[in-house]
């Protein structure tokens, strides 16, 4: 007779043919009840509502939402289309979010087709969806992205109402960006007879830097005989402009989150002291606090480590074959990658010292600050040596966070672009501050991201003079919602003064965070 194991297994196993289908949203009828139940009761299956269902892992604590938002979007497709067929398609402004690059998920998704009910459907962790009995788009009007039916931009730009553009700056022009000549909205402003529209996105366009478009809709509007007024429905303007040609909406959303966050980084960072005469002993103290530094980045990421491995690591006795405290193979692996990408990050920090361009050491070194990070873990066939080639090859999800990293193709556009923007900045306190955040924002590795995202900061405040800071593990929550506001709201003075706090202390003299003698269970 099969054991529980055993027949757990045999689960397991109908579980995954149906996940090597590439199928999401896991109906009843896909899996016998007996495997659904099975597959429930120990968490490896989440119940979205009745007969619905998703994968998720069994260690997850109940009630945590990663599993729901790692799998919104493409469960929200599957749904909709068995529910509606193809008669469906997303608003025009979840339309322009996404097509700009913007994949948080959104409190309520909202859907237009003709057999809505205009009542919202109850889905996990206070989010839902809303059918509205609308009439939809022509076909020609619609895009399809992986398996969910947009509006095209054009469409949607005619369709948003003027808040949209008050309400999502970024969003709206981050979209705007893809339109390459004014007939890919002209088309549907004469057809509807558009004139207040017209004017609305003349305005808009002209307010991005894109006045061909602008000039073009209006001349052609009055030829047609229309009376058009140009306005502008944005509150402000960017300080900067997009690049022409840039195909990457991910990227473009990139350049407008630095260009309407780095005023306020600058607002409420500390004053950069000024890259120090003696890089020595500036190095000296950067090698002082690295105890302290692998301990709490660590533990934010969950690792059980003591003072004393991390110690044995730099020292040299490290040996998992003979103490005890050594044979946790994941924690002493993460030490050991930890204590030498360290060393590499130090390396780096000393070429800015001594002049060099900040953006182009992190450009160049980055890599290798990764590969050391995870050396340690190959070498003891923990993991692949093809993870160390590069940036990751499929999708990565963060823990309880509704922001969704860009594509994986999306993540080789936007690591240039990074490093390009930390090239271009003058402001140490930007480059520390948006340096961190956009790297964690695009994710560009399975994991390590925080950590790296920390080193990052790290080397950028040395372009200022800052001292080396320590965030620590007692404040991990304030530091994870303080990202997901600046990810998901938009919203960067928290963790801009997150940061600025911890840096200031360090500036006053006070000491680095504190670390236990012993690490408690």
């Amino acid at each position: 007779m099969p054991t529980p194991q055993e027949k757990l297994a045999e689960s397991l196993h109908s579980l995954h043919e149906l996940q090597s289908k590439g199928v999401v949203a896991i109906r009843s009828n896909n899996l016998s009840r007996t495997d659904r139940e099975r597959l429930v009761e120990s968490g490896w299956l989440l119940e979205v509502m009745k007969g619905w269902y998703v994968s998720s892992k069994p260690n997850e604590a109940r009630g945590d939402s990663t599993a729901w938002y790692a799998s919104f979007w493409d469960f929200c497709a599957a749904y909709l289309a068995d529910r509606f067929g193809k008669e469906w398609c997303l608003s025009p402004e979840l339309s322009l979010m996404l097509l700009g690059g913007n994949r948080t998920v959104p409190p309520q998704l909202l859907v237009r087709t003709p057999k809505g009910g205009n009542k919202p459907t109850p889905l996990p962790h206070g989010t839902s969806l809303f059918d509205v009995r609308n009439a939809l788009p022509k076909k020609s009007e619609i895009v399809e992205r992986d398996g969910l039916r947009l509006f095209s931009i054009p469409a949607a730009l005619v369709a948003v109402s003027e808040d949209f553009f008050r309400r999502h700056p970024t969003d709206a022009r981050a979209a705007m960006a893809t339109v390459k000549d004014a007939s890919d909205v002209l088309a549907l402003l004469l057809e509807g007879g558009h004139s207040v529209v017209a004017g609305r996105l003349a305005g808009a366009f002209r307010n991005a830097g894109q006045n061909r478009i602008a000039d073009e809709t209006l001349r052609t509007m009055q030829a047609a005989g229309y009376s058009v007024r140009e306005t502008d429905p944005f509150e402000s303007k960017p300080q900067s402009l997009l690049p022409l040609r840039q195909e990457s909406p991910y990227v473009n959303r990139i350049r407008l989150m630095w260009d309407a966050m780095r005023q306020p980084v600058v607002d409420a960072f500390p004053k950069p002291p000024g890259i120090p005469r003696d890089t020595e002993q500036y190095l000296k103290a950067v090698e002082e606090v690295y105890v302290t530094d692998a301990y709490h980045s660590l533990s934010i990421e969950g690792y059980r480590v003591s003072p004393a491995l991390i110690e044995r690591v730099r020292s040299g006795t490290w040996n998992p074959d003979g103490n005890t405290e050594d044979r946790d193979q994941r924690d002493a692996l993460a030490a050991r990658g930890y204590h030498d990408a360290f060393v590499a990050v130090k390396e780096s920090v000393g070429k800015v010292l001594r002049g060099a361009n900040p953006g182009a050491i992190a450009h160049d070194d980055h890599s290798e600050w990764y590969r050391r990070l995870f050396g340690p873990s190959v070498t003891s066939g923990i993991i692949s040596a093809a993870d160390l080639a590069g940036y990751r090859t499929g999708p990565v999800y963060i823990r309880r966070s509704m922001h969704v990293p860009p594509p994986r193709e999306a993540v080789r556009d936007c690591m240039p672009a990074l490093f390009d923007l930390l090239k271009g900045e003058s402001e140490p306190a930007v480059r520390v501050v948006l340096g961190h955040f956009v790297f964690v924002y695009v994710h560009p590795y399975m994991d390590g991201n925080g950590r790296i995202g920390r080193f990052l900061m790290n080397v950028m405040l040395a372009t200022g003079g800052y001292p080396w800071t320590v965030i620590p593990v007692y404040r991990r929550n304030d530091y994870m919602r303080a990202l997901e506001s600046a990810s998901v709201k938009q919203d960067i003075k928290p963790f801009t003064e997150f940061v600025a706090g911890f840096v200031q202390d360090r500036l006053d003299g006070k000491p680095v965070p504190e670390v236990p003698a012993t690490r408690s269970s």
